[in-house]
């Protein structure tokens, strides 16, 4: 192998963009490979450096290039170019052939890309990171066809001036782990040296400028990493690495003390003490603790426990010949897609048969099979390559501080245990529980959901996971409790010890007494009796004991969640959430197809009131066709009107679709996101002009979200401009206690009945009594039952709810009048916490 210096050139004219400044985290994050992006000027690639041609996309618009030395290059035109299908696009070498630097490789047409695209940014990586390195690099400026860009050398591989090696060794105490973000950042640090730099840990080693290589070490709080670096300038980037991992890279800092000494250097001995190791202990048939959760899927349970099996574990890393590994993975991939496709056509509910029919999806994608061939192609398994790609894009996913992501990388981990499943000799099989089984787990995959066919348990108990997962949907939808992010006391819970697990307050009772469990049985029949009496009176228009009326409407994403709503009492939607019809896609949705399903929605509702909100993309739902920029925090960046504002044309689209619903009088529309009056002002006179161009007279309200507290804070001069307000309590509860709702960790603390957003509803609700302007409540707290007398209290007109506990809600408001209301609501925001507030409602009224 060479000892000396790849100098590589610039494969065609343009400015430089650094690799973390480029627009998607595949790149971005250094997933595919190091080095930089040019924005090109011309149409034209050229070899960035001597060598073979080893792969050109089918499509045109990538080639890589290996130098005799044995590194690799792949040059990527665009970020979107695989959209033309080869259109404008004309690659002028093969694989095989042999190219010398500066050589024509590509000839597109650069303003049908941009025109297409948007984005023609063209990275330029080496891609085999394991063996090679950059050492220098370009970072801005203009440059020329063949100017030199990067210097590559091997890992490891002396050159003069003689290297230096340096090592130290240094105790993680990121709380998570070295997980994608840090690793992202390490990376980057890690490139600012000339240095090969490697980090072991036990057995396992990494580049240090690979992110993915990093996320291969699986450490986690308190493993000691072993950084070395050898170069030039080793000693400082050791030093630099080290520093990096000590600071946390923006993760929380935990002490770590090891049992097997006193203390490590470093270390505060008093801060250490204060930081009690997880007790994994399993509770004693005598122990009676209550555990809490959050609630995914409403519901109470009584059984035994049972915990799921766990994982498959990762098979060997080196495989057998190409065409024997290719073969089994291609068997297994297809037994697997079989067995999705027939419950994605046989599965109980819709949601199953959504769920299954996009994991059959994910297994056709491409780039996920191509990645784990490239690998097979490089002497791996199988099992070891399908792995490896799923592990790499599902880090990525769960690195992007995005609570819906986070949790879509649930779903390529579930296709990853089926496939191994298949490629160890199994077959995804259904599983036999007893009929009082609650199910034990740390995290539950959607096939683990299916495989219990009809004999579901009685209920799920997660040490991880969330409630917007798709476990957490199939279980709502088959009427299955589940508790979720209930953390490490979860794995505390015997084999067969007895629980009752309640989903309504999310609460467990671990080891009930006879006496408890028999208590709970009879609450429970008595509340089943309750609720069936509420489900025969659910139609009847909700009106409060003192005649007061109050309506009550669902949250609704669907057709079919319309026609459920109306079943279980609804007076129409209070929340049309509209995302349903732009994720999960590759291309927004037309006018035409908007219109067809707001109509369809209007239709189920029967003429009953349809409030539809736009499009509320960003945050925890971005949409990857808009191509917005990674932000550091997508919670308090581009979002719901933001985008709006940034991509009008969706805007007046939607507007367009929603006024050709006829009658166009059952229709509301509110805006998502609103802080201040100039939003309001530039989306009402959008809507005008829509209204306007499409001839439309009828009155059509035009109301806002409040979600922001400087929307609260502007209360009253927007309440002379909207027509409605509606409280979305879900954002405005996370804004309010500056908590990320996304964040399992702090699940429990999320309370949206704390007296300071209680604090924010009631100056809201002042504000719309001033000036003549509704305010109802869409976001969770409505379908609360302690909330509504508090709601109703501060002067809250509607409540739009989950549609299966509207009965509930309305048989509740119906004994309710407004001077109790108001008598509880001001002693609520008296009151110091929402845990408070809670045990005075429940004080009130016990039975709730």
């Amino acid at each position: 192998m060479t000892t000396s210096t790849i100098s590589v050139r610039a494969p065609l004219k343009g400015r430089i963009v650094p690799l973390g400044d480029v627009p998607d985290p595949m790149f971005a994050l250094g997933m595919m490979g190091d080095g930089l992006a040019i924005e090109p000027e011309v149409g034209e690639v050229h070899a960035p450096v001597a060598g073979t041609v080893t792969s050109v996309h089918r499509r045109g618009h990538a080639v890589k290039v290996m130098t005799d030395e044995g590194a690799e290059f792949l040059v990527h035109v665009g970020l979107e170019a695989v959209a033309l299908r080869g259109a404008g696009l004309e690659a002028l070498v093969a694989e095989g052939d042999h190219v010398a630097a500066g050589d024509l490789l590509i000839r597109f047409d650069l303003a049908a890309l941009a025109e297409s695209c948007g984005i023609v940014t063209t990275p330029v990586l080496v891609t085999n990171e394991d063996a090679f390195h950059v050492t220098a690099r370009k970072s801005a400026g203009a440059v020329g066809l063949d100017d030199e860009i990067m210097a590559v050398m091997p890992i490891g591989v002396e050159a003069p001036p003689p290297v230096e090696r340096v090592e130290r060794d240094v105790v993680l105490e990121m709380s998570e782990g070295l997980h994608a973000r840090p690793a992202a950042l390490l990376a980057a640090k890690a490139k600012e040296y000339a240095s090969a730099i490697e980090i072991a840990l036990g057995e396992r080693k990494a580049n240090a400028k690979s992110p993915v290589s990093l996320l291969t070490l699986g450490s986690r709080w308190g493993s000691r990493l072993i950084v070395s670096a050898e170069g030039s300038d080793a000693a400082a980037a050791v030093d630099g690495v080290v520093e990096a991992i000590v600071s946390g890279l923006g993760d929380p800092v935990v002490p770590y003390v090891d049992a097997g000494q006193d203390s490590l250097p470093g270390v505060d001995e008093a801060g250490s003490a204060a930081e009690a190791p997880v007790d994994l202990t399993p509770f004693g048939p005598d122990d009676r603790p209550r555990l809490t959760g959050v609630v995914a899927a409403p519901g109470l349970a009584i059984g035994r426990a049972v915990r799921l099996k766990d994982k498959v574990a990762r098979p060997a890393e080196e495989g057998g010949d190409v065409e024997t590994e290719s073969a089994a993975l291609d068997a297994a991939i297809a037994r697997v897609h079989t067995h999705l496709t027939e419950q994605a056509t046989g599965g109980r509910t819709q949601q199953q048969r959504e769920i299954m029919a996009a994991h059959a999806a994910l297994l056709e994608d491409t780039e996920l099979l191509e990645g784990a061939r490239d690998r097979i192609a490089r002497g791996k398994s199988a099992g070891w390559a399908f792995s490896e790609t799923i592990s790499g894009q599902a880090a990525l996913l769960r690195g992007l501080d995005n609570a819906r992501l986070a949790e879509r990388a649930a779903d390529l981990v579930d296709l990853e245990q089926q496939v191994l499943t298949v490629l160890a000799g199994g077959s995804p099989e259904s599983l036999a529980l007893p009929e009082d089984a609650i199910a034990i787990a740390d995290d539950l995959l959607p096939s683990q959901f299916m495989a219990f066919g009809d004999r579901l348990p009685a209920a799920f108990v997660v040490a991880k996971g969330g409630r917007t997962s798709h476990v957490a949907i199939l279980s709502a939808a088959s009427g299955v409790p589940m508790l979720a992010a209930v953390g490490s006391d979860a794995h505390r819970i015997a084999e067969g010890a007895p629980l009752i697990v309640d989903a309504e307050r999310g609460e467990i009772q671990v080891n009930p007494t006879e006496a408890t469990i028999e208590a709970t049985r009879k609450a429970a029949a008595e509340r089943e009796t309750r609720r069936a009496a509420n489900r025969e009176a659910a139609a009847t228009d909700c009106v409060m004991a003192d005649g007061t009326r109050l309506p009550v409407y669902a949250n609704v994403g669907s057709v079919a969640d319309a026609a459920r709503g109306l079943a279980f009492g609804a007076e129409g939607s209070g929340l049309l959430r509209t995302e349903f019809l732009f994720l999960d896609r590759p291309t927004a949705p037309t006018e035409a197809e908007q219109q067809a399903e707001y109509q369809a929605i209007a239709d189920a509702l029967r003429g009953k009131p349809l409030t539809i909100r736009t499009l509320d993309i960003g945050g925890d739902k971005p949409l990857p066709y808009l191509k917005q920029a990674a932000e550091e925090n997508p919670i308090l960046g581009v979002r719901g009107i933001r985008v709006s504002r940034r991509r009008p044309d969706l805007l007046r689209q939607q507007f367009r679709a929603i006024l050709k619903v006829t009658p166009v009088s059952v229709v509301r529309i509110m805006m998502p996101m609103i802080a201040d009056i100039g939003e309001l002002r530039w989306a009402k006179s959008i809507f005008e002009e829509e209204k306007a161009g499409l001839g439309v007279t009828a009155d059509v309200p035009l109301g806002i979200m409040i979600e922001v507290p400087a929307a609260v804070a502007m209360a009253d001069k927007l309440a002379k401009e909207a027509d409605f307000f509606s409280i979305g309590t879900n954002d405005l509860a996370q804004y309010v206690l500056a908590m990320d709702r996304g964040n399992t960790e702090l699940a429990p603390e999320i309370d949206s009945l704390h007296p300071a957003v209680l604090k924010t509803i009631a100056d809201t609700a002042a504000a719309g009594a001033r000036h003549d302007c509704p305010v109802g409540v869409c976001g969770g707290l409505a379908s609360e039952l302690p909330a509504a007398p508090i709601l109703i209290g501060l002067g809250v007109t509607s409540l739009s709810a989950t549609r299966s506990g509207i009965p509930d809600l309305k048989a509740f408001i119906r004994t309710l009048d407004r001077n109790t209301c108001r008598a509880v609501a001001e002693e609520a925001l008296a009151l110091d916490s929402a845990a408070e507030v809670r045990a005075m409602v429940a004080r009130r009224w016990p039975g709730l």
